[in-house]
């Protein structure tokens, strides 16, 4: 059921004074990356309020329908959303006191959806593999609900003219303002197309050689659009935020000079560059833009004042762009390879990856560690980093079940100590037939512990063998 406003007062209580703090965002240049003869900015859109760019556009929408009378008090916002236009929205609806129900695909960072939540947004996860047309697109989900809900309200950021119009009238002339009527270039992703033709139609009147350049990830069909004029394939990318698989219907695409396609690994690597390099923490799309920038810049004769944005902020990608793990089981972060088992170990010892327990832990550290590892097996190492014994969920549940006060008891009370081990050279098949007996891996040579291989951890090798 949708959330209901917390009290009748929340309503009509005027604008709320959080809501001014949408916009004017500093720009920053960058110092420590190589850009040529150039000079870079990027427009820190992570510190608006609700850490995206796209508080913009979710108060100039909101504000725009309750211009028009298609937004009523106890009305419902609805829209579909990668994630921050949710948030943007939600942040403004909550604000005012309407209901916010959002419909966003799977592959959106839990810590967005967490987010969402915890800001009062009924939300509606759907398949991120399927096209316009498919019930399940998240789209085609959203317009449904709106269309089934009395007093509900559709923003539709993808055809809502409220949404360039916010970044030609904020966004664009804080950058004229910001870098003294000097822009020689502005790098953009395509979400929904609001930003780019936003910017477009105010450079256009206040200099109209500023160029804009497209950073796209691998997959969407909008930089081959640019180059060939025609709509290509679509694939998939794990990006959030930019990339389409159709050109949106806001979306000026006319006059752009040049595209970049970046795939997720320079996307995602990226990102993390910016932030051991500048200290500046962001999302996946931000590192499509900054690395499309990055090649504009290196490839000019000639000094060129170049702007990107910082489209949100890192925190809301910590479990995936800054989750070492998550990456690798992704195939977006590399290690040596060394030819035996140990390359399918996802947390290794020697990368100090491991997460573990001693003999002596209390029971209950072992289970908040694995709950919060998402795992359900421990190795059990003794001071001197040598395993001494395994504990599996299973073994736990049966030791504490009918006593919770065995929680305080040691490790060594509910481990198993015959753990059977494989020799990092045993190879796929000995790997297959421990897994098929229900057991997880243990690899180790002698004293020298190296990891654990669950059945996730095999299929990740196979599917990246596959690719």
């Amino acid at each position: 059921m949708p959330i209901r406003p917390e009290t009748p007062a929340d309503a009509g209580a005027g604008r709320p004074a959080v809501l001014d703090l949408i916009g004017n965002t500093p720009l920053v240049e960058l110092t420590r990356f190589d850009t040529g003869c150039c000079r870079l900015f990027v427009k820190l859109e992570s510190q608006n309020p609700g850490g995206s760019i796209k508080d913009r556009i979710g108060l100039a929408m909101i504000e725009q329908a309750e211009r028009e009378g298609r937004l009523a008090q106890g009305g419902t916002v609805i829209e579909a959303t990668a994630g921050n236009t949710g948030l943007g929205l939600a942040l403004v609806a909550r604000a005012k006191g309407y209901r916010v129900c959002l419909v966003v695909p799977d592959k959106m960072s839990a810590e967005k959806v967490l987010h969402l939540k915890a800001l009062g947004a009924e939300v509606h996860i759907t398949r991120s593999d399927v096209g316009k047309g498919h019930p399940a697109y998240y789209q085609d989900m959203a317009a449904r609900l709106a269309a089934e809900r009395p007093g509900s309200w559709y923003s539709d950021q993808f055809n809502n003219p409220a949404n360039p119009l916010a970044h030609e009238t904020t966004t664009a002339p804080e950058i004229w303002q910001q870098t003294g009527h000097r822009v020689d270039a502005l790098v953009c992703g395509v979400g929904s197309g609001g930003t780019l033709t936003g910017l477009k139609r105010y450079f256009r009147r206040v200099d109209p050689h500023t160029e804009f350049v497209l950073a796209d990830p691998k997959g969407s069909v909008l930089a081959d659009y640019i180059h060939t004029g025609r709509v290509g394939q679509a694939g998939s990318w794990a990006v959030e935020g930019i990339g389409e698989d159709f050109i949106p219907a806001i979306a000026e695409l006319d006059g752009v000079r040049h595209a970049y396609t970046i795939d997720d690994e320079e996307s995602f690597t990226t990102a993390r560059e910016l932030l051991k390099r500048e200290g500046i923490a962001s999302g996946s799309s931000t590192g499509t833009l900054l690395a499309a920038a990055l090649r504009y810049c290196r490839a000019q004769r000639e000094p060129r004042r170049v702007v990107t944005f910082v489209c949100d902020t890192g925190t809301r990608y910590l479990s995936k762009v800054y989750n070492d793990a998550w990456m690798f089981d992704q195939g977006l972060l590399h290690r040596p390879v060394v030819g035996d088992l140990r390359d399918l170990i996802s947390r290794r010892m020697e990368d100090g990856a491991v997460v573990s327990v001693t003999p002596d832990d209390a029971l209950l550290s072992a289970f908040q560690r694995m709950r919060a590892a998402d795992i359900s097996q421990l190795p059990v190492l003794d001071e001197r980093g040598r395993l001494v014994g395994l504990l599996d969920e299973s073994d736990l549940l049966l030791h504490v079940q009918g006593d919770s006060a065995r929680f305080r008891e040691p490790v060594r009370t509910a481990m198993n100590t015959e753990v059977e081990t494989l020799a990092p050279g045993a190879g796929l098949g000995a790997l297959t037939t421990t897994l098929r007996r229900g057991l997880v891996a243990v690899v180790a040579e002698g004293e020298r512990f190296h990891g654990l291989i669950t059945r996730f951890d095999l299929l990740n090798h196979l599917r990246r063998h596959l690719a």
